[in-house]
């Protein structure tokens, strides 16, 4: 963006500003001598018309505006100028208080983190495996989730079509809390790229597809798998020999019946020719080591139930009576 502004922006923005006062000023001005006539008995003569007439009596009148009223915007115009020399808004002036979006919203940020830090420290210091089984951590980082993972995983977590279910035991990457951590912070960039070509033809993409999906004993046409098996040596490069998938790489294992896009045969015959390109975003920058601490937690503990342990429903409530003056106040400032 930095090849489309220069210092030439901020004089021009500027300009526009000056003359829009100014314009405003002139226009004031000029309908300020508007007076209205009086006759030789002093009394007020009739207003002059626009012209425009309607039910054949009603006239639009062109009468001046009223002293208290024009003097009103005068004031508009006097708290704009007021306005523009204390904050920015003139050009690349800063105005007298230096106050700027940018700087109101780390100091918000700055102030939360202050105010709150020390709890989401304390939970850093604790084992994933252990934040996950403390209800009040669940039910922080649960809104945690909600402001920034459940636009694409869903509030339920359960993903949709390209976006991961994080509620079962199927893992691209893997499902220990360290990888999970590692995928929140620095995200995930899975690349499958257009395997046509190297299969062959469109009936060889078929047959493939139909041999997938006999590897995790999904409807197929036998005939058809059995073509496509070895023309599937294209593709064990990543998803190996026994499609079992290589989470060192994100490949997914094709032997059960988990599907990112769907397991139709025309979805996975699209996947083949096209390829696929998905990115999570690395949360790094936006949210605090402890934060990102308490949402691996959280999101290991959807699919470990049993070991994360769960809270009753009177217990639930108290929490999130707690938990409820945690997270709004600094998550406030990044919406």
């Amino acid at each position: 963006m930095a090849d489309f502004f220069n210092e030439w922006w901020g004089i021009g923005i500027a300009a526009i500003v000056a003359l829009g006062i100014v314009f405003c000023v002139v226009l004031l001005w000029t309908q300020s001598k508007v007076k209205v006539k009086v006759g030789a008995d002093g009394k007020p003569l009739p207003a002059e018309t626009t012209g425009h007439v309607w039910d054949g009596t009603l006239m639009e009148q062109n009468n001046p505006l009223p002293q208290w009223w024009k003097w009103l915007f005068y004031l508009t115009i006097v708290f704009s100028i007021g306005y523009l020399v204390v904050y920015p808004g003139f050009g690349s002036n800063k105005g007298s208080f230096g106050w700027s979006q940018v700087g109101a919203y780390d100091k918000e940020m700055a102030d939360g983190e202050a105010q709150y830090g020390p709890i989401f420290n304390k939970y850093l210091a604790m084992d994933i495996k252990d934040v996950a089984k403390d209800p009040q951590a669940r039910e922080i980082a649960q809104r945690l989730f909600l402001n920034n993972c459940a636009q694409c995983h869903g509030s339920d977590a359960q993903g949709g079509k390209g976006y991961p279910n994080l509620t079962d035991n199927d893992w691209l990457y893997g499902g220990d809390p360290a990888v999970i951590k590692t995928t929140i912070t620095h995200g995930r960039n899975g690349q499958m790229p257009p395997m046509g070509a190297a299969v062959g033809s469109d009936d060889d993409v078929r047959n493939v597809a139909n041999y997938v999906l006999s590897l995790s004993n999904s409807a197929h046409d036998p005939i058809k798998a059995a073509l496509g098996k070895p023309k599937f040596a294209a593709c064990a490069a990543c998803h190996g020999a026994d499609g079992k998938g290589n989470q060192a790489l994100g490949a997914p294992n094709l032997t059960d019946k988990t599907w990112l896009y769907g397991g139709d045969i025309d979805t996975i015959m699209e996947t083949i020719n096209k390829g696929r390109n998905n990115l999570m975003p690395a949360q790094e920058a936006k949210l605090s080591n402890g934060k990102i601490h308490l949402l691996a937690a959280y999101v290991w503990g959807l699919s470990n139930d049993a070991e994360a342990g769960k809270v009753s429903d009177a217990e639930a409530a108290t929490i999130k009576q707690i938990a409820t003056a945690v997270v709004p106040a600094v998550e406030s400032a990044a919406k």
